[in-house]
């Protein structure tokens, strides 16, 4: 999907930086990205490590606060908000999907899920409805009642995905979703986020070191040094053939590899 004036944008980021340490020691690790994402996107951001990729989430996901530059989510500028508004904004607007799940251990999947919009003033019968809606489409209804200790770590990270996506946010932001997945798991949670993506509409960008994972994107950003280096766009390619398309580009930038799709 190339990006186009049909579809409205979601995430304008305008010359961000981010800078670590002190005058003496500075260390930039973002060095004026400009980045558009459109609604009913699923971005994929690589690069080698170093590269900022981690940074330029946590940056974008309200998770931190750029040094420089503009970041407009629903064109509303996020770098701008104060701790509160933000704190807000986060809940209401954006969905997480982390690598380690993050989930509460003494919460059931179904209390775990339900957590952001727990605080709302939803009527129960269309809580009830979109927690249906939700686990139906991640195959995991059938866990509400059960613990996090209780169930597989593609489940957990499947409850992650439920969670992120019950209060139907603007957009998920999902940070090595698959890291620590086995193949069967990952790839069933990478086809469950496309089909989310295509079928719901949801705009997910996420960072990821694997080629495999990208390849399910319609779009990849690769960074290098902190600037984005280059962009591939899927378009009406299989995965395997966008796979192969990542998997060239990679090469010139370094980083890890894997052998087949």
């Amino acid at each position: 999907m190339n990006q186009s004036t049909t579809q409205s944008t979601v995430l304008h980021a305008q010359n961000v930086r981010k800078s670590y340490g002190t005058r003496s020691n500075v260390q930039q690790v973002l060095k004026g990205i400009n980045l558009r994402v459109l609604e009913g996107e699923f971005v994929g951001i690589m690069g080698p490590s170093g590269s900022g990729k981690t940074t330029l989430l946590n940056v974008l996901a309200t998770i931190d606060r750029p040094t420089e530059g503009s970041i407009l989510i629903q064109n509303v500028d996020i770098a701008k908000m104060k701790d509160a508004e933000l704190s807000l904004f986060r809940r209401d607007k954006l969905g997480f999907i982390f690598q380690d799940y993050n989930l509460l251990d003494t919460l059931t999947v179904k209390e775990n899920i339900l957590l952001p919009i727990s605080l709302g003033k939803i009527k129960k019968k269309d809580v009830e409805q979109q927690f249906h809606t939700i686990t139906s489409i991640l195959g995991i209804e059938e866990l509400a009642h059960k613990y996090p200790h209780e169930i597989s770590g593609g489940q957990k990270q499947r409850t992650s995905a439920g969670r992120a996506l019950i209060h139907k946010p603007s957009m998920v932001f999902a940070d090595e979703p698959t890291g620590a997945l086995d193949s069967k798991s990952a790839s069933d949670l990478l086809g469950t986020m496309e089909d989310i993506n295509k079928k719901q509409g949801v705009t997910i960008m996420m960072v990821t070191h694997d080629p495999v994972a990208s390849s399910y994107c319609n779009r990849v950003v690769f960074l290098k040094d902190g600037t984005i280096y280059s962009e591939l766009y899927r378009g009406d390619k299989t995965r395997q053939a966008f796979f192969k398309d990542i998997l060239n580009v990679q090469a010139v930038l370094g980083g890890d590899n894997v052998d087949a799709i």
